[in-house]
């Protein structure tokens, strides 16, 4: 029986003071952060037909946004699900992400998955890896949608229905204003173009590979990382014993070098150009 993706618009995080309103919120992408590929483009390249490829190329060069890319491109897809299922199994994660999830949790950092890939894909990795409670079963989770259809999938873009300005899958920057909360510190990990939006949404910003070359291009303070281990050892530095964010409220930079920062207004990017 054929259902409708329900579109989900979040409501606003309550309004928090004193010691909570120093705790972070933190946002992830997904597709070469968490997953150490892209899960998208795999499954293109395995099942869908070669064409796949131009309308990439029409993204790269921003003539489409990711939208619109990710919908074309899925409908050139032609595999069944047991495909599709072990190609997703076999996904690499961050070897180091199950046990950050776990300190978030237990530090009561609220944790987020931002992503234009698929939460068919995105929950069934985190599902293999031992993730489970608000991100399985999606309230923390913000992410295109996609269901089979014999050997055909359908994509949906729940977040938001309305196409944003930059024409993204998901509206990275939108997830994050709405969920953030009052005065948190909002910090952002990811890894690629389709982040630079959401970028200018976070006071602290991990980045690497084509966000890190982005970043440092247009002057985005960001701390470059490897693996969730990295983060989650920083989160621990400045936590000290009593706060998790103690580190904070000096309001100090972030640079290459691993500082942590609360400083937002010394960051410009560029707003032209390809995303994904």
């Amino acid at each position: 029986m054929k259902t409708k993706t329900e579109h989900r618009t979040p409501s606003p995080e309550p309004r928090v003071s004193g010691h909570e309103s120093r705790v972070p919120v933190i946002f992830s992408d997904f597709d070469g952060t968490i997953a150490q590929v892209d899960v998208t483009d795999v499954i293109l390249g395995e099942f869908a037909e070669s064409a796949w490829r131009e309308v990439e190329e029409e993204w790269v060069q921003g003539r489409i946004g990711s939208r619109a890319c990710l919908k074309r491109q899925m409908a050139m897809v032609d595999a069944s699900a047991k495909q599709l299922d072990d190609l997703i199994d076999a996904v690499p994660l961050d070897p180091h992400f199950a046990e950050f999830h776990a300190l978030t949790r237990e530090r009561g950092i609220p944790f987020y998955v931002v992503s234009d890939g698929f939460d068919y894909v995105i929950r069934r990795v985190l599902r293999n890896c031992g993730v489970n409670g608000e991100l399985l079963n999606g309230s923390h989770l913000f992410s295109s949608a996609m269901r089979l259809r014999g050997r055909r999938v359908e994509v949906d873009f729940p977040h938001w229905p309305e196409v944003c300005a930059h024409g993204c899958a998901t509206c990275k920057p939108e997830v994050m204003r709405r969920r953030r909360g009052q005065n948190r510190p909002v910090i952002f990990i990811g890894d690629g173009l389709s982040d630079r939006f959401a970028v200018e949404e976070a006071d602290v910003v991990f980045a690497r590979d084509k966000l890190l070359e982005y970043c440092r291009e247009h002057r985005v303070a960001c701390t470059a990382f490897e693996t969730f281990g990295e983060i989650g050892k920083q989160l621990l530095a400045v936590s000290g014993q009593s706060s998790v964010v103690s580190g904070y409220v000096n309001g100090r930079r972030a640079t290459d070098r691993g500082q942590l920062t609360a400083d937002r207004g010394q960051r410009t990017t560029d707003d032209h150009g390809a995303t994904h």
